[in-house]
């Protein structure tokens, strides 16, 4: 077994963990962005009913994200009424949208089933950087 020394120092811990919260929420907040964006697209409306249901959380969950959301600029909203994006929100889930069509794209390129491609982008989205989506999106071109 190894000692003390094996293990990495709390300082980098600590800073390696909160990468880790910052990215969970940022992660959190470009899916209910986009889904926010799909609910008034397909339904004309939002609600936080719809957001639990979709996502599989509790309604309590969903209020405190929307507060946070709110906070951040991305949502208004008002108790037991729909949730609109602000411009800033619309802007966020367009460009998660895209992100979202171009792994999905890169991954069927590749061979992968739909099925598996969609549940895998939605993962790889969150986390992709900007010049290996422009790699994807090379490479989708180049095979169309």
């Amino acid at each position: 077994m190894g000692d003390q020394a094996d293990l990495p120092t709390r300082h980098n811990q600590a800073e390696v963990f909160a990468q880790l919260r910052e990215a969970h929420a940022r992660e959190v907040t470009e899916d209910y962005v986009e889904m926010i964006a799909d609910l008034i697209d397909a339904e004309g409306e939002a609600r936080a009913v719809a957001l639990a249901g979709r996502f599989g959380v509790t309604a309590a969950t969903v209020n405190n994200t929307i507060k946070r959301l709110e906070r951040d600029g991305f949502v208004t909203s008002k108790p037991y009424r729909a949730i609109f994006l602000t411009d800033q929100g619309r802007e966020l889930a367009e460009k998660c949208r895209e992100r979202h069509r171009v792994v999905y794209e890169f991954l069927i390129a590749l061979g992968v089933d739909p099925a598996i491609a969609e549940f895998d982008a939605e993962g790889i989205e969150h986390h992709v950087s900007i010049q290996t989506l422009e790699v994807f999106r090379d490479f989708v071109r180049a095979r169309s």
